[in-house]
């Protein structure tokens, strides 16, 4: 199967009209703030997309994209690779819908004044938010995994009474 781009900019409520599904991909130099923020994108981003109705009515967009980028270790400093899997359910805020009133499982997302929503924007923030907040490699894997990791001393703490011992001898009369 070949490998189609994904549109920038798509308007979810036609799509969910039409209930298109997208099976795309996002070629990785779009990505400017995810290049900045790991060590390299190594790969395009594979995307799912599929739009529908609920029960309630809502547009909903769902997702699904997977990306593989290299992280830098923060137990030994050496870059290894990581693949991204994240699965999302949006639904664009309307006039007719609050914010409060969607279900939990829904990520409200915002229109522009055409209708539509920058979906590479989305991905890149999607993947963004899934990365490892300190990345490290699995600890049999890492050069440093087993060893012991201290930095400086911890000084005891001062033995000072307790002010409560007052109140231990009146319990006792």
């Amino acid at each position: 199967m070949q490998k189609v781009k994904l549109p920038i900019k798509i308007d979810p409520v036609r799509c969910a009209a039409k209930r298109l599904d997208y099976v795309g991909v996002v070629e990785r130099a779009q990505f400017v703030r995810l290049a900045e923020s790991v060590v390299d994108v190594l790969d395009d981003v594979d995307a799912e997309l599929s739009f529908g109705t609920d029960a309630q009515g809502l547009t909903v967009m769902q997702g699904h994209a997977q990306a593989l980028v290299s992280l830098e270790c923060q137990r030994c400093g050496d870059a290894f690779n990581h693949q991204c899997d994240i699965t999302f359910t949006y639904t664009p805020l309307t006039t007719k819908v609050a914010e409060d009133e969607l279900p939990e499982a829904y990520e409200p997302i915002e229109v522009d004044e055409n209708g539509e929503i920058d979906l590479h924007e989305l991905l890149e923030d999607e993947i963004i938010l899934s990365l490892p907040i300190a990345p490290m490699h699995a600890e049999h894997e890492c050069k440093r995994g087993g060893m012991q990791m201290t930095w400086g001393k911890i000084e005891p703490a001062d033995e000072r009474p307790n002010p409560f011992a007052v109140l231990n001898s009146l319990k006792n009369k």
